[in-house]
């Protein structure tokens, strides 16, 4: 736990670095409204963040967010379309439902079947796609066929904040609350860390995956809403590829990949870090492809920062039987 916190320390201060660095250039860029508008930018990426945090906490991992995403968008967006009538609120409701049968069919594969999570979620990526291409036959929504209030609801304020930002920061909250203060959360935990030890304290390891999925689908399926009413357009390759930016964020964000070692603030810190380079490049005038060149960057120095942390305590151990 000590090292969880001293680990989102050093993040958060790096993360505060980058952003005097580049108002050192431009001063508006760490004004209080710049940087609500990088946290707006990068709320839909902290939310999926999230729900792939939970799912990685039990040795998996979920690379079929972008596509639940995306097909719930496509729905949502076609429905709205057809019926302009439904109230947004069941819209809503209606698309965290639908991602969370979608998360619930990864789940049940990988716990009834057995079958590696890696090779589950990249058939469904491609499933999905494939059927948000024959149910809209290849055609897109596009922002004349939507509500107004389909396409408001993100950008009304409260409180100085549209609802998108509050949108993730519900989430943030209600993640913390769910994954350190209930059963739930601590199987996740103790289904990463030792899943032979969580059989023994009697843990279903399989039905925690299970929830890890459908966690990930109901976050997946509310960020499929908020990102076609946003963009107010939904089309096949929405979000395609995005699915890397969200396994970077919990990696960079120190989330194991080995299971059972993460915080929600480290993935929250690890989208943000995401968020603040895509907004920065383009103010330094630095190519937006040096953005993948130095995600990568950071992805390899967390695998290595995490690893090198790990071992530790073997090392530790091994000195002291020497000493023996």
């Amino acid at each position: 736990m000590r090292h969880t916190v001293s680990r989102d320390l050093l993040l958060a201060f790096i993360l505060l670095a980058l952003v005097g660095l580049v108002s050192l250039r431009f001063p508006e860029f760490a004004s209080v409204k710049s940087l609500s508008s990088v946290f707006n930018d990068t709320s839909i990426l902290i939310i999926l963040a999230l729900g792939q945090m939970a799912v990685i906490l039990t040795r998996c991992i979920d690379l079929s967010m972008a596509s639940n995403l995306a097909l719930v968008g496509m729905c949502t967006a076609m429905l709205n379309a057809s019926v302009p009538g439904i109230p947004i609120p069941l819209l809503i409701v209606l698309a965290m439902v639908l991602g969370a049968l979608l998360g619930s069919i990864n789940g049940l594969l990988v716990w009834k079947l057995d079958i590696p999570p890696i090779v589950v979620t990249l058939g469904t990526l491609t499933i999905f796609r494939g059927v948000i291409f024959l149910i809209s036959d290849g055609q897109w929504v596009n922002a004349h066929e939507m509500n107004p209030a389909f396409k408001a609801l993100p950008r009304f304020d409260i409180l100085g904040l549209p609802i998108l930002s509050w949108a993730a920061i519900i989430s943030i909250a209600c993640s913390y609350i769910l994954l350190n203060r209930t059963p739930l959360g601590r199987s996740l935990y103790a289904v990463g860390g030792n899943p032979n030890a969580a059989v023994y304290t009697g843990i279903d390891v399989g039905r925690s995956r299970f929830n890890a999925f459908v966690l990930s689908g109901v976050l997946s399926g509310l960020a499929g809403y908020l990102w076609v009413s946003r963009y107010a357009v939904a089309y096949v390759d929405i979000a395609a590829g995005f699915e890397l930016d969200v396994v970077a964020a919990c990696v960079i964000g120190g989330i194991s990949i080995a299971g059972g070692m993460g915080s929600v603030a480290g993935a929250v810190l690890g989208a943000l870090f995401l968020g603040v380079i895509k907004n920065a490049l383009p103010v330094v005038n630095i190519s937006p492809f040096w953005q993948q060149a130095i995600s990568g960057c950071a992805i390899i120095a967390a695998v290595i920062f995490n690893a090198r942390s790990e071992r530790r305590p073997g090392r530790i151990i091994l000195k002291q039987a020497e000493n023996v």
